[in-house]
């Protein structure tokens, strides 16, 4: 490539960046906030100085236009609830009160209202809060935080373009309010919504935006010709504002498909593309429907969900042959880079030849930057940095930390056998109904239990060397005698040892498997103030010798009660982790789930009569096409069957899933085979009871009926009026009572508060049913 090739300079840009800052200040921030240590003033000044952290680092790596209005307190869905005026009823008088403090009522409720309902971004693991929406809906248009950023980005000098979620989109990720009826389309409303679009874009055009940027993530989903002429409507409309900005409408996560010539024909002014992945197609697609001659389209070429170096030679080659597709290319990453840590430089414990492999945000934004000078400049330009990038290829490929040959041979043995449980369903609720003897609604949670400051300076001190693993060893036991001590007192029936020992559910097994990295400082956000570190999955997996049956033992001696073992599933071991991509995911989990059977086995033979394998993100890595479906809950399903397929039929084996449209996975939920699952259903009003009934799925389930991911304790009432909703769809011999997922995040006080309500409304309505 010379530089005749292009016709205009290429910019360099991104969609998003890491909001949390380098020693995650906005967290820490927000949390002081919440508990009364941090005004107002002090929040907002932090997030400000994060805005211009980030803003001038970008622009420091070479970028020419960066992003506003992608930076939230809590989420960018709920600040497009705001933006629109779509502010539930029961919230209104809170925001009126004080925005900010009913902003995060809304994310995370109050004792006495409840939060919006919360689920999966698509087929990531971040949270958005879904907009509740109804035919009453009146829109208005509040641009104060869109445009307050995109002054702050202009005063700084720079070339700024603002970005919002699209109309389509947000009208496409609501639901019905409450109390609206649940066949109420909320893309009836886009004729309502589409003036206060109209109104925001063009406050953002006063304050100086030369362009602004509509994510329409939900196109790449398989969309009805309702939908594709909802869209079709919404850039007609919008693209026809006199005196607007410039208008980039950006897709991303997967193929457009049907969906690429609505926006290729809509008179906006450039597109902004993935083309990694599957989001390859779009290339294709582009030629066939003339491509987007005059105007501009941003390519993602850069992965921005995973950590692994660019092919710099792909990605210029791809970005060659799109230089004859529109009238200027820009580069960017496929999507936000919300969804990868901030800077690999910051991991000094990785080993130097794995650190080569690895691109976090600052690395991705060189990577955007380098391929931005070669598309403008021409190879030569950039030949230093091929051939580093040749290198740090080679390496990877070439190194024997990717590929263990016993691994690969044991994968390769598996039989169709391995993955079945040798009883039917039926024999195993009998054997287990006779060991374990427990009562009607049986009670129990999720595995996880609050995790104290203590815990964490316990694991800090242990760290850094001032306590010895034996003092460390004896804060473990101690708390796993309180919890369990705790736990038989408030009268639940199936215990947990509480998971005191481990930092996450994922990371903790990556760190005693083969094959996996763990990152000191590689922050993603999950949701609102919630942060995880995705461990790095870079070669084959393994068991070296068993992780959790010490504690689970221990814990089982302390009572007479059933101790779950809790495990983490195979797809969720690779769902919340950053996935090699170098070999399919379905070769990976069937690594992933023969160390775990092994686990599993290991529990069984130690005692262990109830085994949690948790998989919450079975719905979350669902392809967002159809037609890709079948192929991954094929070895989806598959991996944890073979992860519990080897036990006897008297020990019960459990699953979890939460916040996630579980509609869409019944079917592969049944073929797990599980004996029970629990699921989150609190904030989604039992709508699960109600799939799992349509379906006709067979065996024992745990709708939640306690919402953890709020502060407020529900009342007894409360989670007897879900109880009794759950039993209209699910029979008593087969409906569980638990929350609706892990206790890690909540305070002792609400933890005890709740669990005690939520036996007591177990209690409640054992009665009822006997008395009936």
């Amino acid at each position: 490539m010379t530089a005749k090739s292009a016709t205009a300079a290429a910019r360099a840009t991104v969609y998003g960046y890491p909001r949390q800052g380098q020693h995650r200040e906005l967290k820490k921030a927000i949390e002081g906030y919440w508990k009364g240590r941090v005004d107002a003033d002090t929040l907002r000044t932090t997030a400000a100085g994060l805005r211009r952290t980030n803003w001038l680092q970008l622009t420091g790596a070479g970028l020419h236009e960066v992003p506003t209005g992608d930076f939230s307190y809590y989420d960018h869905v709920l600040d497009t609830s705001v933006m629109v005026g779509a502010i539930p009823a029961r919230h209104r008088a809170a925001v009126e009160a004080d925005a900010l403090d009913g902003y995060f009522a809304m994310a995370r409720g109050t004792q006495d209202v409840a939060p919006l309902e919360m689920t999966k971004w698509f087929d990531t693991n971040y949270h958005y809060l879904v907009p509740e929406l109804g035919p009453d809906t009146v829109f208005a248009a509040d641009s104060t935080k869109q445009v307050c950023e995109l002054r702050e980005a202009l005063a700084l000098g720079l070339t700024a373009r603002p970005v919002l979620v699209g109309p389509v989109t947000y009208l496409l990720l609501a639901k019905p309010a409450p109390g609206v009826a649940a066949d109420f389309d909320p893309l009836t409303l886009l004729d309502r919504l589409l003036p206060v679009y109209a109104e925001v874009v063009a406050d953002l055009r006063a304050a100086g935006a030369e362009w602004v940027q509509l994510d329409e993530p939900a196109l790449v989903q398989d969309r009805t010709p309702a939908e594709l002429n909802a869209a079709t409507r919404a850039y007609r409309d919008l693209g026809r504002l006199p005196d607007r900005p410039k208008l980039l409408v950006a897709s991303y996560f997967d193929r457009l498909g049907d969906a690429l010539p609505v926006l290729a024909k809509a008179p906006v002014d450039g597109l902004a593309l993935d083309f990694t992945g599957a989001a390859a197609a779009n290339l294709d697609a582009l030629a066939a429907v003339g491509g987007l001659p005059g105007r501009r389209l941003v390519a993602g070429v850069v992965d921005g969900r995973n950590i692994w170096v660019n092919d710099l030679t792909e990605s210029l080659a791809t970005l060659g042959t799109l230089l004859g597709l529109a009238g200027r290319v820009d580069v960017a990453a496929s999507c936000s880079l919300l969804h990868v840590p901030l800077d690999a430089t910051a991991e000094r414990d990785i080993e130097p030849q794995v650190a080569r492999w690895l691109a976090f945000a600052r690395q991705k934004t060189a990577e955007i930057a380098v391929l931005a000078k070669g598309l403008t400049g021409g190879t030569g330009t950039i030949t230093a940095e091929l051939a580093a990038n040749r290198a740090d290829l080679a390496s990877r490929a070439t190194s024997p930390i990717t590929h263990d040959p016993a691994v690969r041979a044991r994968a390769a043995a598996v039989t169709d056998a391995d993955p079945r449980r040798s009883q039917p369903y039926t024999e195993r609720a009998a054997a287990q109904r006779a060991r374990l003897r427990l009562p009607l609604l049986p009670t129990t949670t999720i595995g996880s239990f609050p995790q104290t400051s203590d815990l964490r300076t316990a694991r800090a001190d242990l760290r850094a060397g001032r306590i010895d693993s034996a003092g460390y060893e004896e804060r473990i036991r101690a708390e796993i005698g309180e919890v369990i001590s705790f736990q038989e007192k408030t009268g639940l029936d199936v215990l947990v040892h509480g998971e005191p020992e481990r930092n996450d559910m994922v990371q903790y097994f990556a760190e005693q498997l083969t094959g996996y990295l763990a990152t000191q400082h590689g922050w993603v956000q999950s949701y609102g103030t919630r942060y995880v570190r995705p461990p790095v999955l870079a070669g084959d997996i393994s068991r070296p010798e068993p992780m959790t049956v010490r504690w689970t033992t221990y814990a089982q001696s302390l009572t007479p009660k059933p101790v779950k073992g809790m495990l983490t599933g195979p797809v969720t071991m690779l769902a919340w982790s950053f996935v090699r991509d170098d070999q399919p995911l379905g070769d990976t989990a069937r690594q992933v789930a023969l160390a775990l059977r092994d686990e599993v086995d290991d529990l069984e033979s130690a005692g262990t009569s109830v085994i949690q394998v948790d998989e919450p993100a079975l719905r979350e890595t669902l392809p967002l096409r159809a037609a890709d479906r079948p192929a991954y809950l094929a070895w989806a399903t598959e991996a944890f069957r073979l992860s519990t397929g080897g036990v006897r039929a008297d020990t019960q084996i459990h699953t979890h899933m939460c916040y996630a449209e579980f509609g869409d996975i019944v079917r592969a939920i049944d073929d797990l085979d599980a004996d029970v699952i629990s699921l989150e259903a609190a904030r989604s009003h039992m709508q699960v009871a109600q799939e799992l009934a349509g379906h006709g799925y067979p065996r024992e389930a745990g709708p939640g009926v306690y919402d953890i991911h709020s502060p407020r304790v529900p009342s007894t009432g409360e989670a007897a009026a879900l109880l009794r909703k759950g039993l209209e769809a699910i029979p008593a011999e087969r409906l569980w009572v638990n929350p609706d997922c892990g206790l890690k995040t909540r305070a002792w006080p609400e933890t005890r508060a709740s669990l005690e309500n939520l036996v007591a409304a177990a209690r409640t309505v054992r009665t009822e049913l006997s008395a009936s």
